[in-house]
């Protein structure tokens, strides 16, 4: 099995993630997962070049286009919801603050989820000193009448809540580039460039932070049958063929 072909994992794993999260923020950043709508890149190139000269209402245009995006990875990397909005707030503070070094040598989204995950570790780090005293449910699980939540959804709402309890258990890195990957679906030349860190590195990562998570199912309950799905062999039929080329990559 070669970890830098990010391969030879069970789709278990990714399947959770994919199934279970994409979360719904508390504060209406989740209504970010709609279709994105296609815009030039002369637009933008417009928009970050006008913000960084001062100009307000650009500024407030890149934002308002953005906030959703930025909103769903943070939570998706924090698992601290109480804290998401002053976290989105401290990213677009740096976004103004640094806007005027952006040279565009990679896509203006790409530097801004570059911008996301270093003030999301930064966070991270310094709350590690301070205790958690609650936890919000997430705005799509709460019910606009006040009612109890239908079955189905407090299930879900389990599981979203240990995977994150998993997710936090991972190393940064492989936190990183595995919400980056599965979550947001980005490729591991596009990781790379946010993180300043090789493909071959990513890759690596990626199929460590998988592998650790497949590991971890079983210690939370809601998440145990895929645990036990992730141990069963792979069927001729789903085995992905391993070449003596694949395994020198």
């Amino acid at each position: 099995m070669n970890p830098a072909s990010g391969s030879g994992t069970k789709p278990e794993v990714t399947a959770t993630a994919s199934g279970i999260l994409p979360f719904a923020s508390a504060a209406n950043a989740m209504s970010a997962i709609q279709p994105h709508v296609m815009r030039t890149m002369d637009d933008v190139d417009t928009l970050v070049r006008q913000a960084a000269a001062g100009d307000p209402a650009a500024f407030r245009t890149l934002f308002a286009r953005h906030k959703s995006d930025v909103a769903r990875l943070v939570y998706r990397m924090l698992n601290a919801p109480a804290d998401l909005e002053d976290v989105v707030q401290e990213v677009f503070v740096q976004v103004f603050r640094s806007l005027k070094d952006f040279r565009g040598q990679s896509k203006f989204s790409t530097w801004l989820h570059r911008v996301t995950v270093n003030v999301v570790l930064m966070h991270r780090r310094s709350a590690r000193s301070r205790p958690v005293l609650t936890e919000e449910l997430p705005g799509e699980l709460v019910a606009d009448d006040g009612q109890t939540l239908p079955d189905e959804d407090v299930d879900r709402l389990e599981r979203m809540r240990a995977f994150q309890r998993l997710l936090a258990k991972l190393a940064d890195k492989k936190r990183v580039v595995f919400v980056l990957h599965e979550l947001e679906g980005m490729t591991p030349s596009e990781i790379a460039d946010v993180v300043g860190a090789p493909v071959l590195t990513v890759r690596t990562r990626l199929f460590y932070a998988r592998r650790e998570l497949e590991a971890m199912l079983s210690e939370e309950p809601t998440l145990a049958p895929l645990a036990t799905a992730a141990s069963e062999p792979s069927t001729p039929s789903t085995r992905r063929p391993h070449s003596a080329k694949e395994g020198t990559r």
